[in-house]
């Protein structure tokens, strides 16, 4: 038997822990943190309903702060095993981790200065010690390669696109096959291969991000050039909130594609991510991983204006010319897009483009619902900005996509768990799963444990 515990991603898209006890170890997949609706936030404070302690090893799919931010807190409840990822996983784990944790130092701080937390004081979730303490767990697995946890139980990382990094997890369990998908990659991206597809699983757990949504037609270029002109026109600003993981490199390679075609001029393009130049370094120390050349690389970074200190921020923003500002976070939780927003966000001069997925109780999400006001700080802003969405720049697979990944397994599974998605496209992808490859299908709850008996 093997009792798995969703611990996070289930009902949701966020906070992905999947929790699997044997009679040999005892394995957590993922260790994320919770994003968006208040409620669920509150459940990073909260110790996770099983045993820290008994937890052997955790095994990473991506660096993805979703998928690791959790991890601080597990260590200082107790967790003393490896933590294993690729070694690109690990890197940007420990980027953003260490991001985090100032993050959190900063608000924490900030809102025992300003008075408008509830709590008296303020904490950070975890702090920079917190945060370096975790890091010395780390552990590098290669691609493709069996690892031996126990007597009856190995595992392996499987290539599948999203973020330099990424793998979905093959893990044999007395002769079964457990696949946690993580993030899939689109087939077609910018910067990445296409993922490699699993071939057996006898219990299958996949992501369902866009269970009920196929991405549009790629004409994202022309969408750009549009907004350039429009903010060129206006004289304004085009603000892009943008993840600091592959999302701010395709979109630095798009823009410098773009201008190489003479399709937009050489506008002002400000790249405001500290966490996202140390990214553009592990871009550069894994070539392997990624489709740029080395000449490409440094001609697409020479391309841009890249912010390296606070006090640049404040120049960037009283900059009076037309410009282009990439700045994290992409789901406008938190980052330097939010002293953007601050300033801007009430001209309607401005534009605000969304890239990717905005989950609910994020401003990102607010903002594609047409929020009408920010809440940033304890303070509220009037929002006259005109808000754009681009889909197709999404680093998580469609529907179909998904579909196509899972067309070469050659058994048939016994469970397919579905996980990591919102209710709606976990009950439409249910039911395609259901209607096309007649599999079993089950959508876990939030913290429910299954038994898995063999």
């Amino acid at each position: 038997m093997v009792k798995i515990h969703f611990l996070g991603a289930s009902g949701t898209v966020t906070g992905s822990k999947f929790y699997l006890e044997t009679t040999e170890k005892n394995i957590l997949i993922d260790c994320g943190l919770f994003q968006g609706k208040k409620d669920l936030r509150i459940s990073n404070w909260k110790p996770l309903p099983v045993s820290v302690g008994s937890i052997d090893v955790v095994l990473l799919t991506h660096g993805h702060l979703d998928h690791t931010g959790y991890l601080p807190r597990l260590v200082k409840a107790g967790f003393k095993g490896n933590i294993i990822g690729t070694a690109p996983t690990l890197a940007i784990a420990r980027i953003i981790l260490l991001d985090s944790a100032k993050i959190n130092e900063e608000e924490a701080e900030m809102a025992n200065r300003e008075g408008y937390s509830k709590h008296k004081p303020a904490m950070p979730l975890y702090s920079l010690n917190d945060a370096e303490h975790t890091i010395t767990l780390f552990k590098a697995e290669e691609l493709d390669r069996w690892m031996q946890l126990s007597e009856n139980i190995q595992y392996r990382f499987r290539y599948n696109g999203h973020i330099i990094g990424s793998a979905f997890i093959e893990l044999d369990i007395s002769g079964k096959r457990f696949v946690f998908s993580g993030d899939v990659g689109r087939p077609e991206d910018l910067l990445l291969d296409p993922p490699v597809k699993p071939e057996w699983a006898d219990f299958l757990f996949v992501e369902s991000t866009y269970g009920n949504k196929l991405h549009p037609p790629d004409n994202v270029e022309e969408r750009l050039v549009s907004l350039v002109n429009k903010t060129l026109y206006a004289r304004g600003n085009l603000l892009i909130p943008s993840f600091a993981v592959e999302r701010l490199q395709s979109l630095m390679y798009l823009f410098w594609k773009l201008y190489k075609k003479n399709k937009i001029p050489h506008i002002p393009i400000f790249i405001d991510s500290p966490m996202g130049n140390d990214v553009l370094a592990i871009f550069e120390r894994f070539p392997k991983w990624h489709k740029l050349s080395k000449k490409e690389y440094k001609a697409m970074c020479r391309h841009f204006n890249i912010i390296d200190s606070y006090r640049q921020t404040w120049e960037t923003i009283d900059d009076p010319r037309p410009k282009i500002v990439i700045a994290g976070s992409g789901m406008v939780t938190g980052g330097r897009i939010l002293t953007y927003l601050q300033q801007l966000v009430d001209n309607p001069n401005t534009n605000i483009l969304l890239v990717g997925y905005m989950a609910e109780g994020t401003r990102g999400r607010a903002l594609l619902e047409g929020a009408k006001e920010l809440k940033i700080f304890g303070k509220y802003y009037s929002v006259n900005a005109g808000v754009y969405h681009e889909e197709s720049l999404s680093a998580h697979s469609d529907q179909k996509e998904l579909l196509d990944w899972m067309a070469s397994i050659k058994n048939i599974p016994e469970r397919v768990f579905l996980i990591h998605g919102e209710q709606e496209a976990l009950a439409a992808f249910k039911d395609k799963i259901e209607d096309i490859y007649k599999w079993k299908v089950r959508i876990p709850e939030l913290f429910e444990t299954a038994e898995l008996i063999f």
